[in-house]
């Protein structure tokens, strides 16, 4: 998983406690993560936030600014996490259709991997400033256009039939993704990798010709 930034508004940088405490900005993202989840953004408090992280609210503020920015954050240490990848893959020397399989099943693990985050995250999205909703939709924006690359490509090689229209492709995967928070549990039969299997191959079968 990213990191939060180890950084102080004024660009210092945290390097933690002694005896190997987390720094600061770990501690409050960790803290956040778990009462957004267990109780909703909406009724933690930044007191909650801060007592739960063992910090202060002046330590809050000089690293996010504010409840909203570690909602932001949440999610932004995963699509990071998720575009950085998605472009290590799209870049590789390897056939297209290999390369989008791979992507597709990478964006399954890594969200099951951090499914709290983006549980709390499409539970809560409409809560952050218009601003901020507006930054996350073009991020978003541009990872799945990095996607829908790899579909067009295949399309324009014949690799892939060109019947359905790219984005709908997309949509039908990211689907999926974006479902897996409401039935997927650690106890069940399914390991990441092999919900990810399945969802990827589901899709090369669909554009197969």
């Amino acid at each position: 998983m990213a990191t939060p930034r180890t950084t102080t508004r004024s660009g210092v940088k945290d390097k933690g406690g002694p005896g190997g405490v987390p720094p600061v900005p770990q501690r409050l993202m960790a803290a956040a993560t778990r009462l957004f989840s267990e109780r909703g953004y909406d009724r933690t408090s930044v007191q909650e936030i801060v007592e739960a992280a063992g910090v202060t609210k002046g330590a809050l503020y000089h690293y996010f600014g504010s409840k909203d920015d570690l909602l932001h954050e949440i999610y932004g240490r995963l699509l990071r996490l998720q575009q950085e990848r998605l472009d290590a893959y799209a870049d590789a020397d390897e056939p297209v259709e290999q390369r989008l399989r791979r992507a597709a099943a990478d964006v399954v693990v890594t969200t099951i991997e951090n499914l709290d985050d983006a549980k709390i995250f499409f539970r809560s999205m409409h809560q952050l400033s218009p601003e901020k909703q507006k930054q996350v939709r073009a991020e978003r924006r541009l990872y799945h256009e990095r996607f829908r690359d790899l579909v067009e490509e295949g399309q324009r090689d014949g690799v892939f039939h060109a019947e359905t229209p790219p984005d709908l492709v997309v949509d039908y995967h990211f689907g999926s993704v974006h479902h897996l928070s409401h039935w997927y549990r650690p106890d069940g039969k399914l390991t990441p990798q092999q919900v990810a299997d399945h969802l990827a191959d589901l899709l090369l079968r669909a554009l197969r010709p």
